[in-house]
């Protein structure tokens, strides 16, 4: 069977979730697997010193519980996307098609054993003004406090994004101010060119379904309460 794992990382509100949600339509044997799903209970994240909840590290998660996930899509791709109900109803599958799945969320890549298995990897970014703006925006289940994301949620994006970049190579970095087609096209093209190659199809292929992408438009649902953050 054959399979790839995209990863789609990056900062707060970058935008990572709803490339992740384009891709995934586009992909028919595509499915998500979002690390904001995989918060601890608030009762257990730990505070510091200056009272803020420390959600922006990998202690506030349930890493465990994700890799069983993901090891489960490995286990039987097919299997799981009827278990979650991410794929088309009576979608036929050849011998030739390839299942993806795409790892959705802010840390993905700073937990090694998670990012070892992936095969293509994209980061998004915004500017610091954009990303606070976008943060204050959002409604969060508990809500950040005052002076959350300059005195906890800012940092650790800095300490974090240090930590990724020392341990981890093949990153493609994207310009999360890009509209939602200009990003959707380059991640597709490049996703795409993967899965022909798993197929064994010729390079033309690819340059077809970039264009089909590009002239798609993109209405997409906005995700303005969200458990913790992403």
């Amino acid at each position: 069977m054959k399979t790839l794992i995209v990863g789609v990382g990056g900062m707060t509100n970058g935008g990572k979730s709803t490339l992740s949600k384009t891709l995934q339509e586009k992909i028919p044997t595509s499915c998500i697997i979002a690390q904001d799903s995989f918060f601890k209970d608030d009762s257990v994240v730990p505070v510091d010193d200056n009272g803020f909840k420390q959600y922006d590290t990998l202690d506030a998660l349930h890493m465990d519980a994700m890799m069983s996930r993901v090891d489960a899509w490995r286990g039987d791709p097919q299997a799981f996307l009827r278990e979650t109900g991410q794929t088309a109803e009576r979608m036929t599958l050849s011998a030739d098609h390839v299942f993806v799945l795409i790892v959705e969320g802010f840390l993905i890549f700073n937990h090694r054993p998670l990012n070892e298995l992936m095969d293509k990897r994209y980061f998004m970014e915004i500017p610091y003004d954009i990303c606070k703006e976008r943060r204050s925006l959002r409604v969060y289940k508990p809500p950040d406090p005052p002076g959350y994301f300059d005195g906890h949620v800012w940092p650790m994006y800095l300490k974090n994004r240090q930590k990724m970049e020392n341990t981890v190579v093949g990153i493609v970095f994207l310009d999360g101010m890009k509209s939602k087609e200009e990003l959707m096209a380059v991640v597709f093209q490049d996703v795409s060119q993967e899965i022909n190659m798993l197929r064994g199809e010729l390079p033309s292929r690819i340059e077809e379904g970039a264009s089909i992408i590009s002239s798609a438009p993109n209405e997409l649902e906005d995700l303005s309460v969200l458990t913790r953050p992403s």
